[in-house]
C-alpha cells in the first residue's frame, strides 16, 4: 500500500521547464511529441554520445548539439529510438553549427515514438538550464519530504489521541485543499472532508464520477488503496486536487497509511466505517439542522436508492446495529441504520414504489422480535414517505413513538409496529413532558410514593394501569400472588388517597404517572 520515496518524487513537467524564463531566452519549439509534453522530468542530462540511453534510468530530459551525430541518418534515427527505450521524457537540441534546423529524420523519429523533441533557436548554455532545472527539483524534492514527515507526524498524532475517522479526514483535507472521498471497494462513500458545497457537488453524481475516474488520475482526481496483508477493502480518493500531481499522490499515500493504522489500532472493520457514515446522516436527518435536500448526495453515495422511491422511517429500541443490518440484507431490504442517543437505533427503508411498505416493515418487526427474543424490543414507525423533504419529520414522528412507549412495552399489548396512533394519551403526555404545569400536576398527584423506598409499589402501580386494572394480569407479570397484589394496591390507595375502582381518579393518577415517566426519559 505504502510507496517508495522514488514512486512520489516531486518533479517538473516537460511543459512547466518549457516556460521557464532561462529556457524561454533560448526560443525553444516543440517539433515532436507535443501531446506529451506533461510527462515528469526527474532529472537534466547532457549527452552528446549516440549510445546515451544505456546511461539513462528514465524520467531524464537529454539535452544536446547533435555534434556527433551530425551527416549520419541512421545515427540520428537510433539516437531517438535509444532515448524511447531509456524512457526518457524528452530530447532537446541545440541548434548551431551541427544543424542549423530540426532533423527530419529525427523529428519523425521522435513523432513515430511519442517523444517530445525541441529545438532552441537562439545558443543557450545548457549548463544554465541544468543548474535551473536541478535546483527547482532538489527544492521540490525537499519539500515533498518536508510535507511528508509534517502529515504524517499529524495524523500519527491524531490517531494516538484516539481521534476518530472524520477527524483525520478532515486533517487530509486541510492539507490538500479539495473534497477528501473513503470508498469501499464498491464505491459506496464511507466517509467525507473538505468545504461542504465542494463535497456535495463531488457526491452529487457519485456513483458515475467514482467509476469514470477509477482508472486515471486525471483532472487532479487521486487515488490511494486501503488494505493489508493482500486484501484491499477500500480506497482514498483526493477530488479536483490543484497541486502538483507527485504531492497529491504523496498526500493520498501519507492518508492511507493513517486510515489502515487507524483501523488496525481500532480494531475495526471497513463496515464500522459504513456505519459511522449512516450514522452521521440519520442524525443530521433527525437533527434538522441541515435541510434534507442538501443531505441528498451523502444519501445517494452512501448507497441508499433515493430516485422515485418511497421511504419508510423506524426507530427501534433495544435492538442492536449488527443484528439489524444483517436482518436488512437478509430480507433484502435496502436501507440504512445507525445507533442515536438514548438506546434508540434509527432505520431508515428505501422501498420501490410498487412495494407495500406496510406489510414489509410489519414483516420486518415481526422477524426481528422473533430473532431478539425480548418483549421490550420495540419497532416504532412513521407513514411511509414519498418525499425525501418529509424524511426528516418521519424520523422524529418515529423517535417521538418509540420514545412514548419505551417503558411500558412489556405491559402493553403493541402491534409489530407501533405508530402515533398506538400511543394515544402517552404520545400527547410526552410531546408535554416539560411543561411545568405538567410537571407540578404529576408531583402532586404522586406525591404518596415518590420517594426511593416506594419503588415497588410505583411499579405495580404502572403495570396495574397499563394493563387496564387488570388484576390477573398485573399479579402473573409482578409474579405474586392475588392477595398479595390487592395488599399492594391497598397501600398505594392510601398512600395517594384515592380510590383507584373509580375511573376519573384513576385516570387521573395515569395520567400523572404518565408524566413522571416521561420526565424521567
Amino acid at each position: 500500500m505504502a510507496t517508495t520515496p522514488d514512486t512520489w518524487e516531486p518533479a517538473l513537467s516537460v511543459r512547466q521547464i518549457l516556460t521557464l524564463e532561462r529556457v524561454l531566452a533560448g526560443e525553444p519549439e516543440v517539433v515532436a511529441g507535443a501531446s506529451h509534453l506533461d510527462r515528469p522530468v526527474r532529472w537534466v542530462h547532457v549527452a552528446e554520445a549516440a549510445d546515451v540511453g544505456v546511461m539513462l534510468s528514465g524520467g531524464e530530459m537529454v539535452l544536446t548539439t547533435g555534434v556527433l551525430l551530425a551527416g549520419d541518418e541512421d545515427k540520428q534515427a537510433e539516437y531517438v529510438r535509444s532515448l524511447y527505450r531509456a524512457e526518457a521524457a524528452a530530447v532537446v537540441l541545440g541548434l548551431g553549427r551541427a544543424f542549423p534546423a530540426a532533423p527530419d529524420v529525427m523529428r519523425r523519429a521522435a513523432e513515430r515514438c511519442g517523444l517530445p523533441m525541441v529545438v532552441l533557436h537562439r545558443p543557450f548554455p545548457f549548463a544554465d538550464l541544468t543548474e535551473e532545472v536541478q535546483s527547482r527539483l532538489v527544492r521540490r524534492k525537499f519539500a515533498a519530504v518536508s510535507l511528508s514527515e509534517a502529515v504524517r507526524t499529524e495524523l500519527t498524532a491524531l490517531i494516538t489521541a484516539g481521534a476518530p475517522l472524520q477527524r483525520l479526514l478532515d486533517e487530509v483535507a486541510r492539507h490538500s485543499a479539495c473534497p477528501v472521498v473513503v470508498t469501499n471497494l464498491a464505491h459506496r462513500v464511507l466517509g467525507t472532508a473538505g468545504e461542504r458545497p465542494a463535497v456535495d457537488d463531488v457526491l452529487r453524481d457519485w456513483e458515475r464520477i467514482a467509476r469514470q475516474a477509477g482508472g486515471t488520475e486525471g483532472d487532479g482526481w487521486i487515488r490511494a488503496e486501503l488494505g493489508g496483508r493482500g486484501e484491499r477493502w477500500g480506497r482514498i480518493v483526493l477530488c479536483g486536487y490543484r497541486g502538483d500531481t507527485a504531492t497529491g499522490r504523496l498526500l493520498a499515500d501519507r492518508a492511507a497509511e493513517a486510515l489502515v493504522l487507524h483501523r488496525m489500532l481500532g480494531g475495526t472493520a471497513a463496515c464500522s466505517w459504513e456505519e459511522q457514515s449512516a450514522q452521521s446522516l440519520l442524525t443530521d436527518l433527525v437533527s434538522g439542522v441541515v435541510p434534507a435536500r442538501q443531505l441528498l448526495p451523502r444519501a445517494r453515495a452512501a448507497g441508499l436508492p433515493v430516485n422515485r422511491r418511497t421511504f419508510v422511517p423506524l426507530v427501534v429500541r433495544d435492538g442492536d446495529t449488527g443484528r439489524l443490518d444483517r436482518l436488512l440484507r437478509l430480507l433484502g431490504l435496502p436501507g440504512l441504520v445507525a445507533e442515536l442517543a438514548d438506546g434508540a437505533t434509527a432505520v431508515l427503508l428505501s422501498l420501490a414504489r410498487d412495494q407495500d411498505a406496510g406489510a414489509l416493515a410489519a414483516h420486518f418487526a415481526t422477524r426481528l422480535r422473533t430473532e431478539s427474543g425480548s418483549a421490550r424490543t420495540i419497532v416504532a414507525a412513521a407513514d411511509p414517505r414519498a418525499d425525501w423533504d418529509d424524511v426528516p419529520a418521519g424520523l422524529r414522528e418515529a423517535q417521538h413513538v418509540a420514545d412514548a412507549v419505551a417503558d411500558s412495552a412489556a405491559a402493553l399489548d403493541l402491534p409489530p409496529v407501533v405508530r402515533l396512533k398506538d400511543v394515544h394519551l402517552r404520545g400527547l403526555i410526552r410531546l408535554l413532558r416539560d411543561d411545568p404545569q405538567v410537571q407540578s400536576f404529576a408531583e402532586r398527584e404522586l406525591d404518596g410514593l415518590l420517594c426511593e423506598t416506594d419503588e415497588d409499589l410505583l411499579s405495580v402501580l404502572r403495570t396495574y394501569l397499563a394493563t387496564g386494572r387488570n388484576k390477573s394480569r398485573t399479579a402473573q407479570l409482578h409474579h405474586v400472588s392475588r392477595p398479595a397484589l390487592y395488599r399492594r394496591l391497598e397501600a398505594i390507595q392510601v398512600r395517594l388517597g384515592v380510590d383507584l375502582d373509580d375511573f376519573e381518579q384513576a385516570a387521573s393518577v395515569h395520567i400523572a404517572l404518565l408524566a413522571h415517566d416521561a420526565q424521567q426519559q
